[in-house]
């Protein structure tokens, strides 16, 4: 009978054995309600279907019409019943939730016994739900106890405390369960820490459980269950008061700074010892964290105690600790709440030290819902000093302690080591001997005998080709942004800056002067101090300039050999065309090219546009390219797809390119704009960088594609190969016009519509400006060259940086002496196409 079976199983040998049999009793009618209840169901599980099962209804209606009609005395006994009743057997699930529920709600009356007897129940509960569910049921008759009451079931709210920190249980509910547990807990003994609270085996918390044994006080729990209660990515105002208050009241100040400090660099934790996936991973697999997810909470209270507390001292511990669980090959697995409590942590520092660790973290940490995250607190903090996020972010930019001319000397051992940026991509480490001469490579005096200075200096020379690299991109995005400057303030953040000046003082600048606000802009060459009595000052852009303003610049740079950082005078504009008014909303221009999709998406992140990764996959089959212009408030979308008749792996190795369409911030979200309302900077800048992609990637680009025997694209290959100038492919031209006439090989080159025309001693060629691929007279013949890695024409000066044009100089100087070829692949082409 399943009277006797709850007796003998609710005997536990304790205390509460006797309060068990009593709520039995007091209720044996439920008891064998319950029984009829059960073998109703397993003959509604047999042939008896609708009969059984209209027995089994009217049974239950009966059992919720008595338990309806229950005093507090039978009702609380009814609760103990049913709980005591609920099992899950080989067969059947028996769980009574729906009756037990409304009755701890109505009943009162609550003995400390009774509750004894509820939570020590609701923890033998198996599965993880139920027990929390169970539990958070029980609190709600624990709620109805008095102080002595609460002080009674003490020993079962612990017990009921360490279960739920071990078991697995919903985020949330666990959350709202350990609050409630914590705060009664709290109620009865200010003094008490419960158990698994503060980690018994994370190196990171020693610091707290050797205060919490030798001096555990009030004023301490109540300051470490302040810290457990954030759940959230920021805490509110009122909790960041409640700390401080709670920080001084338990002189915790330093304790939580040497929390920190083990969080950042102390010994991590071994998923072989306990973690989130002990008991199931197999083998020597193993992984290592900081901070198991179940304490979560106290980590990034910890963090954000100590950013309020700490002030500057904390700043260098929140970035090492960001980095060490935000990064990337740092031999910990990531921790993104606790990364981007850190990174968040840091903006509220109001610290100046933390604009430059916070930009640091911008360059090194790859992870985009991190990036986000930088994003926001490089604005948080810019709000908090009263700047805009571009101001903050130039007045971030590490000197790294280099001299106004970017460089820094040190003696070791009579030798001067000097790092130094030498142009806007190079930054070198060399070493003059005390004789003067000077080399690269470091002397065994150096290497040897000053080892930490030595590797001192090479992780500074890195640090600044990291911030020289990432300088050169925001200056150049600076190009799409329209922005002014006040002349002092660019002269302090821009031109003097020994990192950032190298990139200003080789590009054109605007200046105007003191109190002429609608006058004209003026123009200054690099390296140009400009005269007058400067007020504000912009970056050039000719797309605002005349084409005889712009073309005098192309000749200026090229006749004194100004190399600029990236392409400006001789940058591309794209202008809106009669077609994309009519379609409106987006462009057609750079759609339906065939382009290899594994060089298009490594140059997306090269160029710091987001996109989804295309392959056989969900959300793959639709590919949409984003980035940000005009310092945030704009962005362009690229679409594509995978190309149709492409029969590759688990990714496509080729695309076909679609619609460029562009939207604006509205408040948090982002609306679709048509083309004409796009501000002209913002869209030239954006389709320059579509026209990069396709024009880099593009099979029309592939100088052997003809040869690998595929019909698949022939037509578009052979249409683009030698079709019109892009934008790109203009400027490239126009160039070549200056740069040529300097050249060694002039009289054999002239420029001839869309190619560059080399006449050889063999025959002539007509190398397209455009895809570099080459075409022999006098039928047209195609002649392959696969250019080799890492050559190109060396000696010649370029005004910019252009791989393309490079290749086709140097195929230039090839054919221009091309009886001196021995390639024999090459010779064999071009003596059957001149015959």
């Amino acid at each position: 009978m399943l009277y006797d079976a709850l007796v003998a199983e609710s005997r536990r040998n304790d205390s509460l054995d006797d309060v068990r049999s009593a709520a039995l009793d007091r209720v044996r009618w439920l008891v064998d309600l319950l029984e009829r209840q059960r073998s109703e169901f397993r003959r509604f599980m047999g042939h008896a279907f609708r009969r059984s099962r209209a027995a089994g209804a009217a049974t239950q209606a009966e059992i919720d019409g008595r338990l309806a009609g229950c005093a507090d005395e039978e009702g609380r006994a009814a609760v103990l019943c049913l709980m005591l009743a609920a099992r899950v057997d080989d067969r059947n699930s028996w769980q009574y939730d729906a009756e037990i529920e409304p009755l701890i709600s109505r009943v009162r009356g609550w003995t400390p016994d009774e509750v004894a007897v509820m939570l020590l129940r609701a923890t033998e509960y198996a599965e993880g739900y139920r027990f929390a569910h169970a539990l958070g049921l029980v609190l709600n008759a624990v709620d109805q106890l008095d102080a002595d009451g609460r002080r009674a079931v003490m020993p079962w709210l612990r017990h009921a405390h360490t279960q739920l920190m071990d078991i697995t249980v919903e985020a949330r509910l666990r959350t709202s369960l350990v609050q409630r547990l914590r705060a009664l807990l709290a109620s009865v003994d200010e003094a008490h820490i419960p158990e698994g609270l503060i980690p018994a085996d994370a190196p990171w918390a020693a610091p707290l459980r050797d205060r919490a044994k030798t001096s555990p006080t009030p004023e301490l729990a109540g300051f470490v269950r302040h810290l457990v209660s954030l759940s959230g990515p920021r805490p509110p105002q009122r909790w960041r008061g409640t700390c401080l208050e709670l920080a001084d009241a338990a002189s915790a100040r330093d304790l939580v700074a040497d929390v920190l400090r083990s969080l950042a660099g102390d010994e991590v934790l071994c998923s072989t010892g306990s973690g989130a996936h002990t008991g199931w991973i197999h083998g020597d697999h193993h992984y290592h964290y900081v901070v198991h997810q179940k304490d979560g909470d106290l980590a990034r209270g910890v963090v954000w105690a100590a950013a309020l507390t700490g002030g500057p001292a904390a700043v260098r511990h929140l970035g090492a600790l960001a980095l060490r669980t935000g990064g990337h090959g740092n031999g910990v697995i990531e921790d993104l709440k606790l990364a981007g409590a850190a990174v968040n942590a840091l903006a509220e520092t109001g610290d100046p030290a933390s604009l430059e660790t916070l930009w640091r973290l911008r360059s090194r940490i790859k992870h985009r819902a991190l990036r986000k995250q930088l994003d926001t607190a490089l604005v948080t903090a810019a709000g908090k000093q009263g700047i805009t996020a571009g101001q903050l972010i130039e007045r971030s930019v590490p000197d790294h302690g280099l001299a106004p001319d970017g460089s820094l000397e040190r003696e070791l051992s009579g030798y001067r080591v000097r790092v130094a940026i030498e142009d806007a991509a190079t930054v070198r480490l060399t070493f003059t001997r005390p004789d003067g001469g000077t080399t690269r490579t470091a002397p065994a005096a150096v290497k040897d005998g000053f080892p930490e200075e030595f590797q001192e200096l090479k992780a500074l020379a890195k640090e600044v080709r990291g911030t020289l690299s990432a300088e050169r991109a925001r200056v150049e995005a600076l190009m799409s942004a329209g922005r002014e400057w006040p002349y002092d303030e660019w002269c302090r953040y821009y031109r003097d800056h020994p990192v950032t000046g190298v990139l200003v003082r080789g590009l054109i600048w605007e200046f105007r002067d003191v109190g002429d606000a609608d006058g004209e802009w003026r123009a200054v060459a690099p390296m140009v101090e400009p005269p007058g009595e400067l007020e504000r000052v912009r970056l050039w852009h000719p797309i605002r300039a005349s084409t005889d303003e712009v073309r005098a610049w192309r000749e200026r740079l090229v006749a004194e050999r100004l190399r600029q950082p990236f392409k400006q005078a001789f940058r591309e504009i794209y202008l809106l065309t009669p077609a994309e008014e009519e379609t409106g909303v987006y462009s057609n221009r750079f759609a339906a090219h065939i382009v290899h999709y594994p060089q298009l998406y490594a140059l997306f992140k090269e160029r710091g546009w987001q996109a989804n990764f295309l392959g056989r996959h969900e959300g793959g089959y639709d590919g949409t390219a984003r980035a940000e212009f005009g310092d945030g408030e704009w962005r362009a979308c690229f679409h594509h797809e995978p190309a149709a008749d492409d029969d590759g792996g688990y990714a496509p190795e080729h695309a076909a390119t679609d619609q460029v369409r562009f939207e604006r911030r509205d408040g948090r979200r982002r609306r679709e704009v048509p083309l004409a309302e796009v501000p002209p900077l913002v869209f030239s800048e954006a389709m320059r960088d579509v026209d990069l992609f396709v024009g880099v990637t593009s099979i029309a680009a592939d100088p052997d594609w003809t040869d690998r025997g595929e019909d698949r694209h022939a037509a578009y290959w052979r249409t683009t190969t030698f079709g019109a100038l892009t934008a790109s492919a203009e400027v490239r031209r126009e160039a070549l016009e200056r740069i040529l006439p300097r050249l060694r090989i002039a009289g054999r080159c002239s420029l001839d519509g869309r190619f560059l025309v080399v006449r050889g001693d063999l025959t002539t060629y007509r190398i397209h400006l455009g895809s570099a691929n080459i075409l022999m007279e006098p039928d047209d013949a195609y002649l392959c060259i696969v250019p080799s890695r890492g050559k190109g024409t060396g000696k010649v000066f370029l005004p910019f940086e252009d791989d393309r044009l490079s290749l086709i100089l140097s195929k230039a100087f090839l054919l221009a002496a091309d009886t001196k070829i021995t390639d024999e692949t090459i010779l064999h082409q071009i003596k059957r196409g001149a015959r």
